[in-house]
C-alpha cells in the first residue's frame, strides 16, 4: 500500500515555517525587539535552521520532529502575547503563533497517510508472520 502524500500540505509547511523564521528575526531585529537598536533574541532562530534542509525536501522523519519542535515556538508565541506589554509585539507574537499553528497542522495531515501506510504494512506483515 502506497501513501498518497498531498503536495499542497507540504508546500504551505514549508512556506509557513520559512515565514516563521523571517518573522522571528524581524521581530527580534527591528520591529519590536526586547531592547531598543535589536536584541540577541534574534539567535531564537538558529535552531529552526537544523530541520529546514528536511522540511523544504519533505523528508517524513524530519516533518515528524520538527513538527514537536515547532512546539516550542508555539509556546514562546504565546507567553509573549500574553507577557509582553508592548502593543508593538502583540501582533509579531499572533504572527509566530499563527505560523507555527499553521506549520504543525499542515506537517500532521501531510505525514498522516505514510503513517496509515505504514501501520496497515506492519498489521499485514504481522498476519502473514
Amino acid at each position: 500500500m502506497q501513501a498518497r502524500l498531498n503536495p499542497v500540505l507540504h508546500r504551505l509547511a514549508a512556506v509557513a515555517y520559512v515565514a516563521l523564521i523571517v518573522v522571528c528575526v524581524a521581530w527580534e531585529l527591528y520591529f519590536a525587539p526586547l531592547k531598543p537598536g535589536g536584541s540577541w533574541m534574534a539567535l531564537k532562530v538558529l535552531p529552526l535552521f537544523i530541520p529546514l534542509r528536511g522540511v523544504l525536501k519533505g523528508n517524513l522523519y524530519t516533518l515528524q520532529w520538527a513538527s514537536m519542535f515547532i512546539l516550542l515556538y508555539f509556546a514562546e508565541g504565546v507567553v509573549r502575547a500574553w507577557s509582553d506589554p508592548s502593543a508593538a509585539s502583540l501582533p509579531w507574537a499572533w504572527a509566530e503563533i499563527v505560523l507555527c499553528s499553521v506549520f504543525y497542522f499542515c506537517a500532521i495531515f501531510y505525514l498522516w497517510p505514510s503513517k496509515k501506510a505504514a501501520k496497515a504494512r506492519a498489521k499485514q506483515q504481522k498476519q502473514s508472520a
